[in-house]
């Protein structure tokens, strides 16, 4: 991965199947098939953070909070539907975010393209 958290994380949403990036509510976000968003980044827009946001599976948001708040919270807007605040100006595991784009991918992409992971 690059230093470049925002390079990084689109590399990872552009891999995926079916993938397209836009510009949404201020900042870059990833779609599948440029309808349903699974992951959008922002840079200091709603406090003085460069985070990414994630769709997320049930019980995942919670169980992230508890292991490791320095680097996972509860975003405004989309918290209380369970996706997933990632801190990016903290060290940062690239290949369990990997896995947290991929899971925010599957929780809102057609079955069809899920299947294209396997």
């Amino acid at each position: 991965m690059t230093d470049d958290p925002l390079e990084s994380l689109r590399r990872l949403c552009l891999a995926l199947p079916e993938s397209t990036e836009r510009i949404s509510h201020g900042g870059p976000a990833w779609f599948v098939r440029g309808k349903k968003m699974f992951v959008t980044y922002t840079d200091r827009n709603h406090d003085d953070r460069t985070t990414c946001w994630c769709a997320a599976p049930p019980g995942v948001q919670e169980a992230l909070l508890a292991e490791d708040p320095q680097r996972f919270f509860r975003p405004p807007y989309v918290g209380h539907r369970g996706w997933l605040g990632v801190y990016l100006d903290v060290p940062q595991d690239w290949t369990e975010l990997a896995e947290i784009v991929t899971d925010a991918y599957r929780t809102v992409a057609p079955k069809h393209l899920v299947a294209r992971l396997e």
